[in-house]
């Protein structure tokens, strides 16, 4: 509404302001002008929280991609190995076809040279497909007992030779899509870390030693959580200890009418301990891997992505575990994080791209993202929210 007022003219405006407010004022204009063009240039670019943000976010989606490229490939693995089977089997199969043939043909022959039937009896066994003249009784009743298992054995051998090849068609079909589905997750892999290196690349060395000091609060915050969750685990657990030795006391040496030892954690299956015993191999063996860089895709021994590492220290304890997060976390029973136990898998974000092996006292040992190496850290690494699930395989 301040645009329809024109009481006063702008000449009228400027002329009542003396020489040295006017001088001034038209200074302090030149400043601001000047400091919004030098500002302008930067308003295009991201904060340093969203540069971070992007940052992470691109991590994410990297290891998201890998763990799709480690399941293609897995697949592309399997299928590989299936469609060279069936066609060792359609080779043998179109051998014992051949030699089946062979074998009706060595009748026919013999039928001609005799003259015994010879223009049916030819068509018939040499027929491409001899199940089309099935039905002609008149040549079965000329043939032996013999010459009808040649026939029944070359069309069972022919059926089943076809029934392969396609089987074997249908697998190349499958793995040719699989090879695609791997070369499009490696590709996206490449494309997110690319971005995010450039991201950083942008960066001067100021906002690098700030993004650095951001991300010393964040390991100190989450440092402080794991330290909370220790307390809040070695308190349940001497609570329930103690529960079990009042429990003890009064069951007497009646073991059934003690209530079977249950506890307040009785919805949740205990570390026994055979599991700690195998828990403390796979510990070991994650232990002796810090320090190896991240590497998308690999399973050691040099270098591990997050799965890698979780699936080579269960392997060492006799634990076989499947190759990618959204299998792992099937691999086991979910507990909750109060109750984690040392050798559980920490599985992060809800699309499950990430896992860690549980230490104790709200640390873990995982393969955190490319550019880094195997560590040990908080569970809060990057925040409380992040946490999907624990699981407790073996």
């Amino acid at each position: 509404m301040a645009s329809h007022r024109k009481s006063r003219t702008p000449g009228a405006r400027v002329a009542g302001i003396r020489p040295p407010a006017l001088a001034t004022a038209a200074l302090t204009s030149v400043a601001l002008l000047s400091q919004t063009a030098d500002a302008a240039p930067g308003d295009d670019r991201p904060s340093l929280e969203e540069v971070e943000k992007k940052v992470g976010d691109l991590y994410r989606q990297a290891e998201s991609a890998t763990e799709k490229y480690n399941a293609a490939k897995e697949k592309t693995a399997k299928q590989r190995k299936q469609v060279d089977t069936l066609l060792d089997d359609v080779a043998q199969r179109t051998q014992k076809l051949n030699e089946a043939r062979a074998e009706l043909g060595s009748y026919a022959a013999a039928q001609y040279r005799t003259g015994a039937g010879m223009p049916d009896t030819a068509t018939f066994l040499l027929a491409e497909t001899p199940q089309d003249v099935f039905d002609q009784r008149q040549v079965l009743d000329r043939m032996t007992g013999r010459q009808k298992a040649a026939v029944d054995d070359y069309v069972t051998q022919r059926t089943e030779t076809m029934k392969k090849r396609q089987e074997a068609t249908e697998s190349l079909r499958t793995l040719t899509e699989t090879q695609g589905d791997l070369k499009t997750a490696k590709a996206t892999v490449q494309k997110k870390l690319a971005d995010a290196r450039e991201l950083l690349s942008e960066l001067t060395a100021e906002e690098k030693a700030r993004l650095a000091a951001i991300e010393k609060r964040k390991q100190q915050e989450a440092a402080r959580k794991a330290a909370e969750l220790a307390r809040q685990q070695a308190a349940q657990e001497q609570a329930e200890q103690q529960e079990r030795e009042e429990a003890a006391q009064q069951g007497g040496r009646s073991s059934e009418g003690s209530g079977s030892g249950s506890t307040g954690s009785a919805d949740t299956p205990p570390a026994d301990s055979s599991y700690a015993t195998k828990a403390e191999k796979a510990l070991a063996f994650a232990r002796a891997q810090i320090g190896k860089p991240y590497v998308w895709g690999a399973t050691g021994p040099g270098s591990y992505d997050c799965s890698g590492l979780t699936q080579a220290a269960w392997k060492a304890a006799g634990v076989s575990l499947p190759r990618t997060t959204y299998d792992q976390v099937n691999a086991g029973t979910t507990v909750p994080v109060s109750q984690a136990q040392p050798g559980d898998l920490v599985f992060f974000y809800d699309d499950v791209t990430h896992v860690g092996l549980y230490v104790g006292n709200g640390m873990m040992i995982h393969a955190p993202k490319p550019g880094a190496y195997v560590r040990e850290e908080s569970v809060y690494y990057d925040g409380e929210s992040a946490i999907h699930s624990i699981v407790r395989p073996a």
